[in-house]
Parts: structure tokens; C-alpha cells; sequence
């Protein structure tokens, strides 16, 4: 892949970029996202199948654990992939995993603490909320991205980055919303239509489909929406700090 035209992008362009991310390197975003939520969709196939959640507490914790530890190397691979990408330095999947796990209890403190941060957001009055989550939506590329960054600093990394582009990324936030997530919608709507009529197995039915559609979303637009979010990162950073001419220094110290 060619090294993109690193500049100030419109949220038109960087749609476009990130789907064409997604769709160059699918093979190993979606690896990742197979190899990280597989198990923990099996598991959770398994507990609802025998009875739920109610009926296996300790199944349904160690579920959660899995899927929190999995969810963190998958989030900080899926970063690394697509940054290293967009620079034009294609990662596998399996050297993306293995550089992603050295972050794993980062990436879940600062899950941790921006879940804490939006939560407290939206209890105060909603707008808040968003607001935050607009200005803490990049600390997960910062995270990764910026050597020996902690999880606290990346939620400020991320707060001075956004700053003065928030509606922009509310916007973008909610065309990816639109399009990526309405259909999802639709598509469990049928599911619902098509389940059996029969009230002895239309629950468990509809809860064995509803796991399967979680696990279709992890899949398929967990990768995507962090492709947005490392394309918004450089593209503020070229924006902010003159990335662009710090990349054409270092490659032509190379040359």
C-alpha cells in the first residue's frame, strides 16, 4: 500500500480512508477480531443455550473476564494494524497480537476510567457526556501510539487533541452511527420476525440470535470504528502538530 497524502482530511475523506482500510487489510482486522472474541462468543453460546446466565454464575464471570482481557489486546492489535497501515507499513495479525499484549492492563485502565468519566458525564444533565465522549474518544490510539504514555495521560492526550474539533467528531461519530449501525438494527428486526412462534422456544431462541448478531458486530464493526478513530488521531496530529512534515524528515533521513 501506497503511503497516504498525510493532510488535513474533511470527515468526508477520512470515511473514505478508513473504509478503504478496513477493506485492504480485512484478512487481519478481522483475524484479530476472530482470534479475540471467538472463545468468548462460544462461551456465551454455551451459557445461554444451557439455561442463561442465571443458571452458571461463575461460567457468566469468568465470561466477562475473558471477554474484558480479549476485548483489550484485540482493541490496542486492531489500533496497531491500522496505524502501521496508514503509514504504509502492513502488520500481520499475529505480530499485531504480539505487540498488543504488553498493553493489556493500560488499555483496561483507561477503559476503566473514561467508562467512569462519560458515565458521570451523562448523569449530568446528558450533554456532558457526549462532550466527553467526543473530547476522550482518541486516548486508545494515544495509548498505543505514544511510547510510555499512561492511561491517565492518554485520556489528557486525547482531551487536548479534540480540542476545538469536537463537533467534527460528533459529527463523523454520528454518520458512523447511521450507517454502520442501523442496519444492524435491521437486521435483528428480522431475525425477531423469523424466530419461532412457539413461546417454549422463541426465548432461547431469540437469545442464542441475539448472541450470534454480538458476535457478527464484533467482527465486522469493531475493526472499522477503530479505523476511524487512528485516522482521526493522525489526521488532528497533522493538523495540530505538523506530523506530516515529521514523517517527511524521518523518511528522508532514511533515503
Amino acid at each position: 500500500m501506497a503511503l497516504p497524502a498525510l493532510r488535513p482530511l474533511s470527515v468526508g475523506e477520512i470515511l473514505d480512508v478508513s473504509f478503504q482500510l478496513y477493506r485492504r487489510h480485512f484478512a487481519a482486522l478481522a483475524t484479530v477480531a476472530l482470534v479475540c472474541s471467538g472463545f468468548p462468543v462460544l462461551l456465551s453460546l454455551f451459557i445461554e443455550a444451557s439455561g442463561g446466565m442465571l443458571q452458571h454464575l461463575w461460567l457468566t464471570g469468568a465470561y466477562y473476564v475473558i471477554f474484558v482481557v480479549l476485548s483489550a489486546i484485540a482493541t490496542a492489535a486492531t489500533v496497531f494494524i491500522v496505524s502501521e497501515s496508514y503509514l504504509g507499513r502492513p502488520l500481520t495479525a499475529g505480530e499485531a497480537l504480539s505487540r498488543a499484549t504488553p498493553f493489556l492492563w493500560r488499555v483496561i485502565a483507561c477503559s476503566i476510567l473514561l467508562g467512569m468519566l462519560v458515565m458521570v458525564g451523562f448523569f449530568l444533565f446528558v450533554i456532558p457526556g457526549f462532550i466527553l465522549v467526543c473530547g476522550l474518544i482518541l486516548s486508545f490510539p494515544a495509548l498505543v501510539l505514544e511510547p510510555g504514555t499512561t492511561a491517565s495521560a492518554a485520556l489528557s492526550r486525547s482531551w487536548a487533541l479534540t480540542r476545538g474539533a469536537r463537533w467534527r467528531i460528533f459529527g463523523m461519530l454520528v454518520t458512523l452511527f447511521l450507517l454502520l449501525y442501523i442496519p444492524i438494527v435491521a437486521l435483528t428486526a428480522l431475525a425477531a420476525l423469523a424466530l419461532p412462534s412457539a413461546p417454549s422456544g422463541a426465548a432461547m431462541t431469540g437469545g442464542l440470535v441475539g448472541v450470534i448478531l454480538a458476535g457478527v458486530v464484533q467482527l465486522f464493526l469493531y475493526p472499522l470504528f477503530y479505523c476511524v478513530l487512528t485516522v482521526v488521531y493522525y489526521d488532528l496530529r497533522v493538523r495540530k502538530e505538523g506530523f506530516d512534515l515529521e514523517v517527511l524528515a524521518q523518511t528522508l533521513q532514511t533515503a
